[in-house]
């Protein structure tokens, strides 16, 4: 069980944050973009202009799971007048549709340009224990459900195989003037992925998405842990 797991187990904690569960994927070796937590809207706009823009703006709340249906997303932020905005509407948003929630704060992060977004995740299944998914990922993924199970342990063999079997898979070989996708890269997170779910039984759930995938690698946009 790594540190973070543990601190958070000792904690009582269910459901990890954003910051927490990059925190964790980070280090099990899965990159990760540079995300900070803000308390208030000068502080947001200070790690904005600190990053460079543009920036993500997203409520920090373990209470909201669905960021973006709530409206606690916005993308593309290009300077720190929008930031500010972009801030008071996620609190107000906050306040209005759940009052009684436990408001952390606002994640400032880079803004991940181009690439595939892609899903990795894991659940457990009462009958086959840990299951690892890989998909297309984004905004569709409830929608277009193309994914691919595997069972814990995973190898090489297995992951590339995960790849393989998506509907959308040409979309990693390059559409329309393109570069194809560091698959090999995916291959990896994978394969570390399953490594750390047989490390940290404690987690029951847990998805990157999205994981952006280019021709360089692969970086995890947004994370959740979910603890047993």
């Amino acid at each position: 069980m790594t540190d973070l797991i543990k601190e958070a187990k000792a904690q009582g904690k269910k459901v990890l944050t954003e910051i927490e569960a990059k925190d964790i994927f980070r280090a099990a070796g899965i990159p990760v973009v540079k995300t900070y937590l803000a308390a208030s809207k000068e502080e947001a706009q200070m790690i904005s202009s600190s990053l460079g823009f543009p920036v993500a703006l997203k409520i920090c709340s373990t209470d909201i799971l669905h960021k973006t249906e709530a409206g606690g997303v916005f993308l593309n932020l290009a300077c720190a007048e929008e930031v500010g905005r972009a801030y008071d509407q996620i609190l107000e948003m906050a306040m209005n549709r759940y009052p009684l929630s436990n408001i952390e704060g606002v994640t400032v992060q880079e803004m991940v340009v181009g690439g595939v977004e892609v899903v990795v995740g894991m659940t457990r299944d009462p009958q086959f224990g840990f299951m690892i998914m890989f998909g297309i990922g984004g905004i569709f993924v409830e929608i277009l459900k193309d994914v691919s199970f595997r069972i814990v342990p995973l190898n090489e063999e297995d992951a590339w195989e995960m790849i393989s079997e998506i509907k959308g898979r040409a979309l990693l070989e390059g559409v329309r003037g393109t570069m194809p996708v560091k698959k090999e890269a995916l291959v990896e997170i994978l394969v570390k992925l399953s490594r750390f779910i047989e490390e940290n039984p404690e987690i029951i759930e847990m998805d990157i998405n999205p994981l952006f995938a280019n021709s360089r690698g692969a970086v995890a946009a947004d994370a959740r842990i979910i603890m047993e």
